[in-house]
C-alpha cells in the first residue's frame, strides 16, 4: 500500500469519526438568568436604593460599579412613581429617586443604567439571579 493510499484511508476513517461524533445526541443544558424582584432585593438590604425598568430591578451604590467610567447614552425612560411604603414595584418606579428622574442607557454596558436627577448622576446595576 502506498503512502497516498494510507493517507486516503486515514482521512476516510477520520471523516467517519467526525460525522459519527456530530450525530451523537446529548442532553441539552439550558441556563436562564431571571431577574429578582424588589422585595427580594429589599429583604437582603432594606436601605437599598432601587428602581424597576422593563421588569428588572436596578440597584445603586455598588462599589465596583461606582469605580467604572461610563458614558451616558440615550434617555430610555424616567421615574414615574415613588414607592417607599412597600416592596410591590412596577416599571419606572423607585423607592428613593424622585419622580421625573431621567433614566439613560450607557454606551459601555447593557446591565448598568445611569439616572440623572437634580444635577446628580447615579449608576444602577441590574440585579439578576442565575
Amino acid at each position: 500500500m502506498t503512502l497516498v493510499e494510507k493517507l486516503f484511508y486515514v482521512l476516510i476513517v477520520l471523516a467517519l469519526v467526525i460525522i459519527n461524533g456530530c450525530s451523537i445526541e446529548g442532553e441539552a443544558t439550558t441556563v436562564t438568568i431571571d431577574s429578582i424582584d424588589a422585595e427580594e432585593v429589599l429583604t437582603l438590604d432594606s436601605d437599598a436604593d432601587v428602581f424597576q425598568y422593563e421588569g428588572v430591578v436596578y440597584k445603586a451604590n455598588i462599589d465596583w460599579v461606582e469605580e467604572l467610567s461610563l458614558t451616558k447614552d440615550v434617555q430610555i425612560g424616567e421615574i414615574k412613581t415613588k414607592n417607599d411604603a412597600n416592596t410591590e414595584f412596577k416599571d419606572e418606579m423607585s423607592n428613593k429617586l424622585p419622580v421625573g428622574a431621567k433614566i439613560f442607557s450607557t454606551k459601555e454596558r447593557g446591565d448598568i443604567l445611569i439616572v440623572e436627577s437634580d444635577g446628580t448622576i447615579k449608576k444602577y446595576l441590574a440585579i439578576v439571579e442565575g
